[in-house]
């Protein structure tokens, strides 16, 4: 059975309601839901406009301020650069992706720890923490290399998108081509 969508007001005095405790709750509140795969939506109270997306964005800001962020200034004015771009929608799927790639290796990895180490082993607890203290640089060169192959897969893509426009337009003059540099 599906479970049912948590329900979360703002009010114009900036107070997020959840109706589902009665209670005036904060952005820490809402960030603990988001930590307990909690399934919820926040809306304007007064014009019942779906506002999650702005509320996951404040906490994200909170938590970029609140001690070593996670994303570099590149990173965000590279994100920013793609905001209008015919690549935006591709990018939002490839980031979700490749997120949901690494929260599955993350639970593979805790799983597995869980079974050799038991639950509660104190062992189990830190085993995430010392396994990329140990293994970071190697997970970061990985990283990397997928992340440089995913750029030629890209390029490659592009480049037979582009091939296929031009035999499918034989009789058009596509700039850099010998047809227009001809005119």
């Amino acid at each position: 059975m599906a479970e049912a969508t948590r329900l979360i007001k703002k009010y114009p005095n900036r107070r997020l309601y959840d109706t589902a405790s009665s209670c005036y709750i904060t952005l820490a509140d809402v960030r603990d839901l988001v930590l307990g795969q909690e399934v919820f939506q926040v809306v304007d109270a007064k014009t019942g406009d779906d506002i999650t997306r702005s509320i996951l964005l404040q906490i994200i800001l909170e938590e970029e301020n609140g001690g070593a962020p996670m994303f570099t200034s590149d990173l965000l004015a590279q994100m920013i650069r793609f905001y209008g771009n015919a690549m935006q929608g591709f990018m939002g799927r490839y980031l979700e992706n490749n997120i949901t790639a690494f929260s599955d290796m993350q639970a593979k990895l805790q799983e597995q720890t869980k079974s050799l180490y038991g639950e509660n082993s104190p062992m189990s607890k830190d085993m995430w923490t010392q396994f990329l203290n140990f293994q970071g640089p190697a997970m970061q060169g990985m990283m990397g290399t997928y992340m440089e192959q995913s750029k030629r897969m890209f390029a490659q893509m592009q480049e037979q998108i582009n091939s296929q426009t031009r035999s499918m337009f034989t009789g058009f003059p596509f700039p850099g081509s010998d047809e227009a540099d001809k005119k």
